[in-house]
């Protein structure tokens, strides 16, 4: 079972949030939202294109409230956390829609509410419900949620775990010069500022490293050392991982010392706030996951995935919250896993892309000894950026998908301009993942993963109407998340 990650006092703040959450939930009835990603999956497109579709009534036919027509109204409305930026959906969807190019991506909390008028299914509940529903969305970096599991580890699990890592596959390449740093310290020496920043910086090298498009690598802890933001160069982001003898303690002023300090200083500053004032406040939540770009980096990538989601899913206790549990002590009570960027495949790979991520899902819950029940598994694409075809190549129809590649993109050593469209043949997954996964566990040689056409596509070009509105976002199975995730909060 996953450690406990509070003390007694955080579990008394985080039932007082709850019931303040729950009082004002009775005036206004209130679903909160996370929305978490794993290395450039499209946080941001999902919200943009979640909160245009339900604004601008796109095609939704799996998401039953607005498909039977009892939806009445959908508007944004000012979020209640004022402490907290806010999701800047106008500036995003411009990005998309207008200039038709990928919003930036998320590199700290922020928060949007779009609120839902409708009638209820039932005759009971009409009677009793006011009849609306406001979603909060909470949107926060996917290197934020993989820290949580640090409250449970003291610094030496944490400096020998990472550095058992950091010595294997491609890490051991790419952490070489940290570890060389990290060895060649002498931990007991004096604290000394300019070793505990060069050893930091050597570390966070190592972890950017890992993220970088062409490793595409996903256990990253600690995350803020990614995205430093306001605390850039403090003490709390000046630790890194040590070398340490099996036994004994630090002594007083040693580098160890300080070094130990600092990593609890990290976890009482920045990790702690985020579990008790954001994450212990959900009631759903979705991962997003880029399973086709690390199917498209080998089986190391594929391997540091399902690590990933091991670590994520044992965050979460998903299940039905009684009424004591939804006041005291709030459970997310469903997480929907999402692969994204569906659009880069045939529909006749979309189940193969589920497959193979629900696969990578299973293993996880079964690694941490966990239940299944409420967490579910899709490929979706938030934006669909393709549209698909077919060719005849040496007499036989391929099928393929057609977009506009981005400015600078390179297939087949064509160089391309951001306006002219090419076709793709995007590649087959397998029918069956677990013989593939099978051959990744045994660490065979030299084995090849099925190839993926990852190609980085312009947003469409959305036509408008004749009073010149443009329609709706178009996606894939953006409804069947909608449904999955407060569906149920509609009915």
């Amino acid at each position: 079972m996953p450690p406990r990650l509070t003390s007694f006092a955080d579990d008394a703040r985080i039932a007082f949030d709850n019931l303040a959450d729950r009082a004002s939930g009775l005036v206004n009835p209130t679903v909160r939202l996370g929305v978490t990603g794993l290395s450039r999956s499209g946080k941001t497109v999902f919200i943009s294109s979640l909160v245009h579709n339900l604004l601008h009534g796109g095609r939704l036919p799996l998401f039953e409230p607005v498909q039977s027509g009892r939806v009445s109204a959908v508007r944004l409305e000012p979020q209640p956390d004022d402490a907290v930026p806010r999701f800047q959906y106008e500036d995003h969807i411009r990005a998309l829609v207008k200039d038709r190019i990928w919003p930036d991506s998320t590199r700290a909390i922020s928060e949007l509410r779009i609120t839902l008028d409708y009638q209820s299914a039932s005759g009971w509940n009409r009677l009793f419900s006011p009849g609306r529903l406001s979603i909060d969305i909470v949107d926060y970096p996917g290197e934020w949620l993989l820290d949580l599991p640090l409250l449970g580890k003291d610094y030496r699990t944490f400096s020998e775990e990472t550095i058992a890592l950091a010595e294997t596959g491609v890490r051991s390449e790419l952490s070489r010069q940290w570890l060389a740093l990290t060895r060649a310290a002498d931990i007991h020496a004096g604290a000394d500022e300019m070793v505990a920043r060069d050893l930091a910086t050597a570390f966070a090298d190592y972890l950017k490293a890992c993220k970088a498009d062409e490793r595409s690598l996903s256990t990253l802890p600690p995350g803020r050392l990614l995205l430093p933001g306001d605390l850039d160069g403090s003490p709390a982001l000046t630790f890194a991982p040590l070398a340490l003898p099996p036994d004994g303690r630090p002594g007083r002023g040693s580098l160890w010392t300080m070094m130990e300090r600092r990593y609890e200083a990290y976890k009482s500053v920045v990790v702690k706030p985020f579990f008790r004032e954001h994450f212990a406040r959900l009631d759903r939540q979705i991962v997003l996951v880029d399973a086709l770009q690390a199917m498209n980096r080998g089986p190391e990538a594929v391997q540091d995935l399902e690590r990933a989601l091991t670590d994520v899913l044992a965050c979460f206790r998903p299940g039905t919250n009684s009424l004591l549990s939804s006041l005291l002590g709030r459970r997310i009570d469903r997480v929907l896993v999402a692969a994204t960027k569906a659009d880069h495949l045939h529909h006749e790979s979309h189940d193969r892309l589920d497959a193979l991520t629900r696969r990578l899902v299973d293993r996880a819950i079964d690694r941490i000894g966990m239940a299944g029940a409420g967490i579910d598994v899709m490929a979706l694409a938030s934006v669909r950026a393709t549209r698909e075809a077919t060719v005849k190549r040496d007499g036989h129809e391929l099928p393929v998908i057609v977009g506009t590649p981005m400015e600078g993109e390179t297939i087949a050593g064509e160089r391309f301009d951001g306006e002219r469209k090419t076709a793709v043949f995007p590649g087959d997954l397998p029918e069956d993942p677990e013989s593939l996964f099978d051959r990744i566990a045994s660490g065979e040689t030299g084995l090849q993963l099925p190839d993926v056409n990852v190609v980085r596509f312009r947003p469409p070009h959305l036509e408008e109407t004749g009073g010149g509105i443009k329609l709706s976002v178009p996606h894939i199975r953006l409804d069947r998340a909608m449904q999955f995730l407060f569906g149920d909060r509609l009915a």
